[in-house]
């Protein structure tokens, strides 16, 4: 990962995004549990789909943002387009039951999930001499990127068949093939910030990819220059793109109601 720092003011006072004014009453927090529940390394990351219900409160949906922030978890918000959803949350916790917490809290504001991911940061195994920095950047991220405002998130695995088996290559040769992939990546240095999260036994498939660019044909060209290397071109498996804009919770949550 890349260019990791924190995007100013993304929580803003209400009245921006076309949003009522005055004071909101917080929903009241999810009733506490008796543990945690946190990997060994890294933090959780929950990525969130929503449709708008009917009874979507606006002000009550950036209090439960508010909220989980305020518990320490970071809260990406996003403006979704298409038919995958209204608004997209990328959360990141170390305890799962915070992430948890924080679905709960949405879902009290009449947001509707309509598709979710779950994975956890990890640092690839193909990363001896990496820095520490980066290492502790990949494990423990600061979102979202300032600048990026153009948002991508899809989930892939590599190819198990007969005649293309990723796990049946011996260390040194994926390694190389993920060489050749990473410095395709590395080309987009300053337009693309790129966020793999791990999810093998997790979720559908084995790793969640989260692009954050300056531009949307930023992130339509790295997508496509990468399908070319081979550890894409004969491993890669790939699920459904939701893409939107990231916007604060006022600005992201009044879109879902066009307030």
């Amino acid at each position: 990962m890349k260019e990791i720092t924190p995007r100013s003011g993304n929580l803003r006072t209400l009245g921006r995004g076309g949003c009522q004014t005055g004071v909101v009453q917080t929903p009241p927090p999810p009733e506490a549990h008796g543990s945690e529940l946190r990997p060994s390394t890294g933090v959780g990351v929950l990525h969130l789909f929503c449709r708008a219900s009917p009874d979507f409160d606006v002000p009550r949906g950036i209090a439960a943002v508010e909220g989980s922030v305020g518990s320490g978890t970071q809260v990406v918000t996003v403006a979704m387009l298409g038919h995958r959803g209204d608004v997209g949350f990328m959360a990141i916790a170390a305890d799962l039951w915070a992430l948890r917490d924080f679905q709960t809290r949405v879902q009290h504001a009449g947001l509707d999930p309509v598709d979710s991911y779950v994975s956890l940061t990890e640092v690839s195994e193909y990363s001896d001499g990496v820095p520490d920095e980066i290492k502790q950047a990949r494990l423990y991220p600061t979102l979202p990127p300032e600048g990026k405002e153009a948002f991508c998130f899809y989930p892939m695995s590599k190819r198990r068949s007969s005649a293309q088996n990723w796990y049946a290559l011996d260390y040194e040769k994926r390694k190389e093939l993920m060489f050749g992939h990473g410095a395709v990546g590395r080309k987009f240095r300053g337009r693309v910030l790129q966020v793999v999260t791990g999810s093998t036994g997790l979720d559908d498939y084995e790793w969640g990819v989260t692009l954050f660019g300056v531009h949307p044909d930023d992130l339509k060209e790295c997508v496509y220059q990468m399908r070319f290397d081979e550890a894409s071109a004969q491993y890669a498996d790939f699920g459904p793109f939701f893409t939107g804009m990231v916007g604060t919770p006022a600005e992201v949550l009044g879109r879902a109601t066009g307030s």
